[in-house]
This record gives structure tokens, C-alpha cells and sequence, in this order.
């Protein structure tokens, strides 16, 4: 492994349009490529990180974060994204930061029970409790001192944002983009407390297990995992998710700077 240095925060995003805007804020960047993929390094609001394009799905993801360990010596890992609600209490807009992360789509039964990971005796991952309550903190200013600035009245209108929620718990992965709400169902007759689906986030908690990374995983809800996803999905990531990003990680990252002195 390269040399690491005391702090070096890892930035993953799997879409494109969840990652624009904020390279911009980068100081010193500099760009190196390593397995198809480009790493930005630099300083970001005081903080020095690593922001990359994962791709979409676990094996995307994982490649990704590990070579945010092996290459570029990051000791902390933040993925933000989008996400399909899995609970009938959250709507588009909400954010959820994980406490758990588990693979739905991981069955290796009867060898070992359904979702187990195996080698690991665990189905389901732990976030790191300071990092995903930093988030939270950051998400909370956000709403309460910059999301009337930064989000059009056009767009609360449209998606309407009316009261935007923050919640923590449990978030699934899978390599399938979920829009059937029979699928959905049955996953919540075996997952009764999963609040979200995605398709990288399990993935990056396998590997942040094996190599004891602390990480945290924000989701910002897009639709509700069926057909009623918003009209414009790109449009809403532009205006919204993306605006979200911006906006928490910068005071992520001043939260950060403060703690690491």
C-alpha cells in the first residue's frame, strides 16, 4: 500500500451527475487514472480527499474504494448518492444516512444463511457512528441555512420538496435498479427496517470491512423504488441531489477541519 496520510477523505459518487459541480471546489487537483477510473486529488474546503467516479453497481464500487485504500491511501471513506425508498414514510427529497449496509441480493443458501457475506459471519455492516453523525450534522445545517438558497422554488414545487426529512438506518444493495413494487415488497417481508435501496453502498461496507476503513453512506431519495419516479430523474439529481451534495459536504468538511486540528 502507498503511504497514507493522517487524514485523507475518500469522495465516491456513482453517476456522474451526482459528482458535478463539486470538482470545482477542488484546490491543487490533480488527476491520475488507475484501473479506467480518475482519481482527483487534492483540497477540498481544507480537507485533503480523493473524489472519483465509481460507476454504477457493487463490483464497480468496490474496485473503486479499493483503490482509494491501496493507491491512494485515504483513511476515510463518504459515498453520496441517490437512492430508491423502500419505506412508505420517506419521500423524494429525504435524505438518508446509513447505519447499516446489507447486500439484498446476496444468497449463498443454504451453505450459509440468506444475505450472510461469506467469509465475514455478517449480513449486515456498520457505518462509523462519527462519521454518518457529522453527516447528519452538515445535512441538518443544510436544511435549516442554505436549502431555500440553493434549491429553486421551481424545484420544490415540481418535487415537492414540502418538508424534507432526515433519517438513519438501513440501506440495501443490489445489482438491480429496483421498480417493481412486488420486488420491493418482498424484500421488506425479509428486511422490515430497510428504509432504501441503491446499488454500490453494501458493496463499498464489505471493503471498507476488510481493510477497517472507517465510511459512511448519504442518500438522497429519487423515487420510490416503482414506476412513479420523478418526470426528469436527470433533472432532479441537477437541481436537487447534487445541490444536497454540494451544500452538506461543504459543511461536512468544515466539520471535519474542526475536529482534526
Amino acid at each position: 500500500m502507498s503511504n497514507s496520510i493522517q487524514h485523507r477523505l475518500g469522495l465516491v459518487f456513482a453517476m456522474v451527475e451526482e459528482q458535478q459541480g463539486l470538482t470545482q471546489y477542488l484546490q491543487d487537483a490533480h488527476t491520475q487514472t488507475v484501473g479506467n477510473r480518475e482519481y482527483i486529488t487534492g483540497t477540498l474546503w481544507g480537507v485533503p480527499c480523493v473524489c472519483v467516479l465509481s460507476g454504477i453497481g457493487k463490483v464497480a464500487a468496490s474496485s473503486t474504494v479499493t483503490s482509494l485504500i491501496q493507491q491512494f491511501g485515504v483513511s476515510h471513506i463518504v459515498l453520496s448518492g441517490v437512492a430508491g425508498a423502500a419505506d412508505h414514510g420517506l419521500s423524494v427529497g429525504d435524505i438518508v444516512i446509513a447505519d447499516q449496509l446489507i447486500q439484498h441480493d446476496m444468497n449463498v443458501s443454504p451453505m450459509l444463511p440468506k444475505f450472510e457475506i461469506p467469509r465475514t459471519g455478517k449480513s449486515r455492516f456498520d457505518s462509523c457512528s462519527d462519521l454518518s453523525t457529522q453527516l447528519r450534522s452538515a445535512a441538518e445545517h443544510f436544511l435549516a441555512n442554505e436549502f431555500a438558497e440553493k434549491i429553486s422554488s421551481e424545484s420544490q414545487q415540481q418535487f415537492a420538496l414540502n418538508r424534507v426529512n432526515i433519517v438513519n438506518g438501513l440501506i440495501g444493495s443490489g445489482d438491480q435498479f429496483i421498480n417493481d413494487m412486488k420486488v420491493l415488497a418482498g424484500l421488506k417481508l425479509e428486511l422490515p427496517d430497510l428504509l432504501a435501496v441503491e446499488m454500490e453502498g453494501a458493496a463499498i461496507a464489505q471493503v471498507c470491512d476488510d481493510y477497517q476503513i472507517p465510511f459512511a453512506i448519504m442518500r438522497t431519495i429519487s423515487d420510490e423504488a416503482n414506476d412513479s419516479a420523478p418526470l426528469d430523474f436527470k433533472l432532479f439529481i441537477d437541481e436537487v441531489a447534487a445541490q444536497y451534495s454540494i451544500g452538506i459536504l461543504r459543511q461536512f468538511c468544515a466539520q471535519w477541519t474542526h475536529s482534526n486540528r
